[in-house]
């Protein structure tokens, strides 16, 4: 009888253990031996899709990044409007989305260690007056609403519009509905590789108005053990030559230091 119900607990513990492993497992990833990224999936080359497939930067560093971790990778699209909010609902387990540190993001979440620095430049017409900073004041420029880019605008004093991505942007200062657009230089450079014929140029922001921000994966306050074990993969990816030979890839330059 003794031996009989010890074997009983035996076996009730081993129950227990099993199912706490898998709440922890679940409880750190949506799903099992998968790292579920959010992102945008149309801000080339970040992420994009080529063909209809999924491509970009970001994309093959999440992938590389899971691959290290031990997981598979699934994606989930959405605009940059619902971003941040299916992170609260754990629609994702991070997001991999040229997503800056900033001290009101910092307070709601968790980033792993930095694998990108974003310049940010004013684009603008060849033959534009805004040379300057300081020559954005009270004008019109197109930004996606809640961006790093659109809060980069305010500061310098510009009044931004409510854009749904990169090509609108462009558009919307083609056609003369705002004046220009504060945005990554990385991202521009590589838009105009596919329009050649573009008047459009941009204008460097000096380190002293905006500083270059600093870009790194982010995820929800309580994926303390996911934080950890990313932190290492992106570690050694930045050992091992990953990040830079990614960037180079991408951008054609290494953005992937100070």
């Amino acid at each position: 009888m003794k031996k009989k119900w010890s074997l009983l607990v035996m076996t009730g513990l081993t129950i227990l253990g099993l199912t706490a492993c898998g709440k922890t497992q679940t409880a750190e990833t949506k799903t099992p031996k998968t790292l579920t990224v959010g992102l945008e999936g149309t801000y080339a080359p970040y992420s994009y899709r080529k063909d209809g497939k999924l491509t970009g930067f970001e994309v093959e560093l999440a992938q590389k990044t899971a691959q290290r971790m031990g997981l598979k990778t699934k994606f989930v699209t959405t605009g940059w409007d619902s971003l941040i909010a299916g992170l609260n609902t754990n629609n994702y387990d991070v997001i991999f989305n040229n997503m800056a540190e900033n001290p009101q993001r910092k307070k709601q979440f968790r980033f792993a260690s930095p694998y990108a620095y974003s310049k940010s430049v004013i684009i603008t017409k060849k033959d534009s007056k805004i040379k300057a900073p300081q020559d954005l004041k009270g004008q019109k420029v197109a930004e996606g609403t809640g961006t790093d880019n659109w809060n980069n605008a305010k500061k310098m004093g510009a009044q931004p519009v409510a854009s749904p991505d990169f090509q609108t942007s462009m558009d919307m200062i083609d056609q003369g509905r705002v004046v220009a657009a504060v945005n990554s230089r990385e991202a521009f450079e590589y838009w105009k590789k596919s329009h050649k014929s573009t008047d459009l140029v941009y204008k460097e922001v000096p380190n002293d108005v905006i500083k270059a921000d600093v870009i790194a994966p982010m995820m929800n306050k309580k994926s303390s053990e996911l934080n950890q074990k990313m932190n290492k993969a992106l570690a050694a990816e930045r050992r091992d030559g990953t990040l830079k030979q990614l960037s180079i890839k991408y951008f054609g330059t290494d953005i992937t230091n100070k």
